[in-house]
């Protein structure tokens, strides 16, 4: 009967030798060098991302459209097409928000035909001459845009921007071709013609040879724009889209007092992040 009794008793305790072999294998902090957050219950949630400051370098190539518009017949809006890389740099802001500056060249060419009524004949409305302009512009841009950034998912992230622009015309080699007949070029030269019914017109000077727009004083070098945008970013590459407007006016020498044109564009541009 004893016996039995005993092995009762040690089949009992089978179990608590378990669970105490079960505890010696769980590590017991030591309270003098557990981290500050062990007791806290939500110590394995996400924790927010501090923001920590720094600065991005990409280089940037794509398509430029820019028109020069006008109020004026007498000098008429043009389109420019072309190309233009650059650099920038991003300086991270808190809260997804990025400021940015950047150096771009850009190279655009544009024609367009002027025409006027032709002197040296009896009716001069009747015959027309004619100007063909084409024009190369090399400029510089001064990007100052403030990006505001999306996370879509894992790598994709979507943006958007609003910022103003400097833009400094270095060249503008307008090559001229003329149609126009030996009293039409004595006119645009500023010398006074006849016509066969005897009236005299004294014109004012109009450039027949080809000339630098910038040099001529024709148009201000200094185009000051606000622009607006967004795009895509994948990982280190960005496809982004923009429209720029141009806020003064670009006509140096005025021919009529009321004379204005600006220059507007828009641009597709990929990015690449250094």
């Amino acid at each position: 009967m004893k016996k039995l009794l005993i092995g009762i008793l040690l089949f009992a305790l089978l179990p608590l030798v378990g669970v105490a072999q079960d505890n010696d294998k769980i590590k017991t902090p030591d309270l003098q060098t557990a981290e500050p957050d062990f007791f806290d219950p939500t110590r394995d949630a996400n924790k927010k991302q501090e923001y920590h400051f720094g600065m991005e370098y990409r280089v940037e190539a794509g398509y430029v459209q820019n028109q020069q518009r006008s109020r004026e017949t007498n000098f008429p809006g043009t389109f420019f097409h072309g190309a233009r890389v650059g650099a920038t740099v991003d300086f991270l802001l808190p809260s997804q928000f990025s400021a940015q500056v950047g150096l771009l060249y850009t190279l655009t060419y544009g024609t367009y035909q002027q025409k006027w009524a032709a002197m040296g004949y009896e009716d001069i409305y009747a015959h027309q001459a004619y100007m063909d302009h084409r024009i190369m512009q090399h400029q510089l841009t001064i990007p100052m845009r403030v990006y505001g950034n999306i996370h879509l998912w894992k790598k994709l992230n979507m943006f958007f921007y609003a910022g103003p622009q400097l833009q400094i015309g270095l060249a503008a080699q307008d090559n001229l071709r003329c149609g126009v007949t030996d009293s039409t070029v004595q006119w645009m030269h500023g010398t006074a013609v006849s016509l066969l019914d005897g009236t005299t017109i004294i014109p004012s000077p109009v450039q027949t040879e080809p000339y630098d727009r910038y040099q001529s004083k024709q148009l201000w070098r200094t185009n000051i724009q606000l622009g607006v945008g967004g795009g895509f970013e994948w990982d280190k590459y960005r496809l982004q889209a923009g429209y720029d407007f141009g806020l003064n006016n670009l006509v140096h020498q005025r021919v009529t007092p009321n004379q204005h044109m600006w220059e507007w564009g828009w641009y597709v541009s990929f990015c690449y992040k250094l």
